[in-house]
């Protein structure tokens, strides 16, 4: 009898270890479940995807974010969006990248079904951020990549993220772009023209702001800031004009030219904007002055610097013999006149001005 009790005590005893570890098994797979859920919800997700490349421009984590499938895009996909192939890639480093904090998904929504077989499934996510402090957000469409051991998703950006600034700098070819000097001649063929204006396109980080000016001893642009927060072409125009010290050389050197001229003793000076007709006999030397000089304000033109015709007066003193009866006079009297110029900048920064 004795016996039957034992084996009870000892079969109860096992069942409700089996019941036990049955529970911690189930508690062992329903975490595991969960936590695989979360991982594919933040961490596989296309949101978390995106993330992963936002966090990595905010640690200016250049290398991790150019890393990300698709991030960077192919001649394919240039050409097919009308935008040059073979860009350079001198902006995507990382000192040129400023702040991005405040990251926060938006939306995560699929974007096309998995319809077609081979086709993946492509979803599109927004993101809100500051950028260097101002709010903003961006748009990315990323797609299935496949699945890591059939359990985690995993994704690729469907359009490439990255920016194509396509940078045109009116009468020069420099730009400065956070803190570096490019040359958009240098995207030009060997044998190709010198162009008073020039183009260059380049592959860039989105989002980020791109701060750009231009300013060197004749020329200057205003800096403009301009913010990045979509995929392919951006175009910049940096327009450089002539600052205070082209303008005050040139108006030395146009008040230079026109007191040589003025010491031509003669009613017309020679390759000069003033003269003066007398019917009148002349009976002195003409002694000229300026008496008021054009003031020099410069334009950039097609392929020079230009001003257009604009008034001086010139001033001549000269004794006259009347030729009807001979009465003697002195001419005092002020000459308008008026000059236009043209101006380039010489390759070694001097300047070359033409009368117009």
């Amino acid at each position: 009898m004795s016996y039957g009790v034992g084996n009870g005590v000892r079969r109860g005893r096992y069942v409700r270890a089996v019941i036990a570890v049955c529970v911690v098994l189930l508690l062992l797979f329903a975490a595991l479940g969960a936590a695989i859920g979360s991982l594919n919800r933040d961490v596989y997700s296309a949101g978390g995807f995106v993330r992963q490349y936002l966090e990595a421009l905010a640690d200016h984590d250049t290398h991790t974010a150019l890393a990300l499938p698709g991030a960077e895009p192919t001649d394919a996909a240039l050409e097919a969006a009308g935008l040059p192939q073979d860009l350079p890639t001198t902006l995507l480093r990382s000192s040129v990248l400023g702040s991005i904090t405040d990251i926060d998904l938006v939306s995560d929504e699929a974007s096309s079904p998995a319809a077609a077989e081979g086709q993946k499934s492509q979803r599109t996510v927004v993101y809100d951020f500051r950028l260097d402090g101002a709010k903003t957000s961006m748009e990315f469409t990323v797609k299935r990549a496949g699945t890591v051991a059939g359990i985690f998703t995993t994704w690729a950006f469907a359009t490439s993220p990255l920016a194509v600034l396509q940078v045109t700098v009116l009468h020069e070819a420099h730009f400065t772009i956070n803190g570096l000097t490019l040359d958009t001649r240098a995207q030009a063929a060997a044998d190709a023209p010198v162009s008073f204006s020039n183009q260059g396109a380049y592959l860039a980080f989105a989002p980020a702001v791109y701060d750009i000016s231009h300013n060197t001893a004749l020329l200057t642009a205003p800096a403009q800031s301009v913010p990045v927060v979509t995929s392919g072409a951006t175009d910049v125009t940096v327009e450089a004009v002539p600052n205070t010290v082209f303008t005050s050389q040139v108006q030395d050197k146009l008040n230079e030219f026109l007191d040589e001229c003025t010491t031509q003793q003669v009613l017309q000076p020679s390759n000069c904007p003033f003269g003066i007709e007398i019917d009148n006999r002349v009976k002195s030397a003409p002694v000229w002055s300026i008496a008021d000089y054009p003031e020099v304000a410069l334009t950039g033109g097609e392929s020079s610097f230009d001003m257009p015709a604009t008034t001086g007066q010139a001033h001549i003193v000269v004794d006259v013999q009347s030729l009807f009866d001979g009465d003697l006079s002195t001419r005092d009297e002020d000459v308008p006149f008026s000059v236009g110029i043209s101006v380039t900048i010489q390759p070694d920064g001097s300047l070359a001005i033409q009368l117009r």
